[in-house]
């Protein structure tokens, strides 16, 4: 028999009734298949364990390790809660935390990454025919500690078993019925799109869309794994998402994302010599902090230079401050921060046979009066900085221009 991983996530298991959902789906889908369950917290809880975690610590920051203990807990409670209901009709449902699992990690308390998956466990479990219902977003570091993956850990968890298992698919089951071309919320003529590529999709989910992690996607397309992404509400076919040789028809365009969570970072007057670039982004670096599109303009002296780049809001304090504290060997003039932006991309591995593209993307926005603050590409995606207010307008226009409604 096949094995599926299928992966629930915290909208899926948000109260009693949907947890009896999903029992009914994994045990009709356990009469065609070998299946183990990853299922994340019920809906709102992980952050109700954050609010208990601050108010008991008062002013001080709860250590990371406790906070690992802590967050892991909502997992179990569903995957317990979860086994009782598949049982309760008639299945032989089992629970397993990370650590049961094989699941080790790095040991980097509320961001581990996995480092390896012994899945002996998993596989005598389901050999003697049990639905192995199992933990996400957790494993345990060499020594033993209990880690979490950071936010999403839980589709991370579902690809890494599913690669790891050499299963046949991973079915990630979620609020929408699939990955659409734009979000519904802003256009209500946004399509399903039926198959995807992994690149595409990973350009999607780095872009602003919050159907799928986008370290997930890295690994599914590393391990060559088949996805689906489909609601667990709805009994609808989802979205495949696959090798981009296994699209037969490839579309020029395939979606419009967006995020508004983009900072702008503006440094002006900076020496334009070598190695300055070097210190900004090393020290950004240093501290973590992910910068994504970067514009330089040579001032006409040829003596120095403004830098603009983007990082996420929630950064844009720290990456001032981080700034500001080499400015004596960075010497520049000027900082100024900008957080109301929003990023714009258009995406579609048909992009690297099709001229016009970018044209289009820039006409179409000029034509809306939305002027364009920084430029970025890659082979399947064009990227834009714009004003927030203009990000709906933008959207749609985009979604008509590349006849994607």
């Amino acid at each position: 028999m096949k094995i599926i991983v299928m992966k629930f996530g915290g909208t899926s298991v948000a109260d009693i009734n949907r947890i009896k959902n999903v029992a009914s789906i994994i045990r009709n889908n356990f009469k065609k298949n070998k299946l183990v369950v990853v299922l994340s917290a019920m809906a709102g809880v992980t952050n109700k364990l954050i609010e208990m975690a601050n108010e008991v610590s008062c002013d001080n920051e709860p250590t990371e390790r406790e906070m690992d203990v802590l967050l892991s807990t909502g997992e179990q409670t569903t995957i317990a809660l979860t086994s009782m209901a598949i049982n309760a009709l008639g299945g032989k449902a089992i629970s397993l935390t990370g650590a049961q699992a094989g699941i080790v990690t790095d040991g980097e308390h509320t961001k581990a990454r996995i480092s390896n998956i012994s899945p002996d466990e998993v596989h005598r479990l389901l050999d003697e025919d049990h639905i192995v219902i199992l933990a996400g977003f957790q494993g345990s570091s060499p020594d033993g500690r209990i880690t979490t993956l950071g936010r999403g850990g839980s589709d991370i968890t579902a690809v890494a078993l599913a690669s790891s298992l050499k299963a046949d698919r991973c079915d990630i089951y979620t609020d929408v019925d699939g990955v659409y071309s734009t979000d519904p919320n802003i256009d209500q003529t946004a399509k399903k799109i039926e198959k995807i590529s992994y690149e595409e999709m990973l350009e999607m989910s780095s872009m602003g869309a919050k159907v799928l992690q986008t370290r997930s996607v890295e690994l599914a397309m590393k391990n060559n794994l088949s996805l689906q992404v489909l609601s667990s509400i709805t009994n609808l076919p989802g979205t495949m998402i696959v090798n981009e040789k296994d699209l037969i028809e490839k579309e020029v365009v395939s979606g419009v994302s967006y995020s508004d969570k983009e900072a702008k970072v503006t440094i002006s007057g900076v020496p334009d010599i070598p190695g300055i670039s070097a210190k900004i982004f090393g020290s950004l670096a240093d501290n973590n902090i992910n910068v994504d599109m970067i514009v330089q303009n040579i001032s006409q002296d040829g003596i120095t230079a403004n830098l603009t780049f983007t990082i996420q809001e929630n950064e844009m304090d720290l990456a001032k401050q981080i700034i500001e504290a080499n400015k004596s060997s960075i010497k520049y003039t000027s900082l100024s921060t900008n957080a109301n932006v929003s990023k714009i991309s258009v995406i579609g591995v048909g992009m690297k046979s099709q001229s016009g593209v970018a044209q289009k993307m820039f006409q179409t926005l000029a034509n809306k009066h939305i002027n364009i603050l920084a430029i970025s590409t890659s082979e399947i995606k064009i990227s834009v900085l714009i004003d927030k207010e203009y990000t709906h307008r933008a959207v749609k226009s985009l979604h008509i221009a590349y006849s994607l409604n």
